[in-house]
């Protein structure tokens, strides 16, 4: 299995607030979309709630220890049960949130894609977890300006020998 992330963090690593996102930018989430569409993605339970509707075209896994009803998703009571279940598989799997959930993957995560807004949020009450930047080599993607807001998109890819 390969584990990325996909967030969108301020210039703090402001992820959100009142669970929901603080960026609101077009853009940027086509390149959610584009960068998750036809994959599975991984996410706590306040997130899927956050969720307007269920992402198209995209396998919907909650973890939490709550039980979800909903036959739309699978719901892992604990990363080790994820883990168990899809690591002898060969595609890429999406963390996207939220905080916690972000927390408990980063150590097991080979790429991250972070969109970098050069802005610090108004109003934040979650973070995405700091981590070791030396233990990845980094690619900008690209550089973007909307609604005034510039931000890149980078990819932090795992050096082989620091998992």
């Amino acid at each position: 299995m390969e584990l990325s992330m996909i967030a969108a963090v301020g210039q703090n690593n402001e992820l959100g607030y009142r669970n929901r996102l603080i960026w609101h930018l077009p853009k940027d989430l086509e390149f959610f979309k584009q960068m998750t569409l036809n994959k599975k993605i991984v996410m706590g339970r306040y997130t899927f709630f956050s969720l307007p509707t269920i992402l198209p075209d995209r396998e919907h896994i909650i973890i939490s220890t709550n039980n979800i009803l909903n036959d739309n998703i699978k719901v892992y009571h604990s990363i080790e049960d994820f883990i168990k279940e899809y690591e002898q598989t060969d595609e890429e799997i999406f963390i996207i949130g939220g905080a916690s959930i972000y927390k408990e993957f980063i150590k097991l995560c080979d790429n991250i894609y972070l969109t970098e807004i050069q802005k610090e949020a108004v109003n934040a009450d979650t973070y995405f977890p700091e981590f070791d930047k030396d233990d990845y080599t980094k690619e900008i993607l690209d550089n973007a300006v909307e609604k005034d807001i510039e931000y890149k998109h980078v990819l932090y890819k795992r050096r082989k020998n620091e998992r």
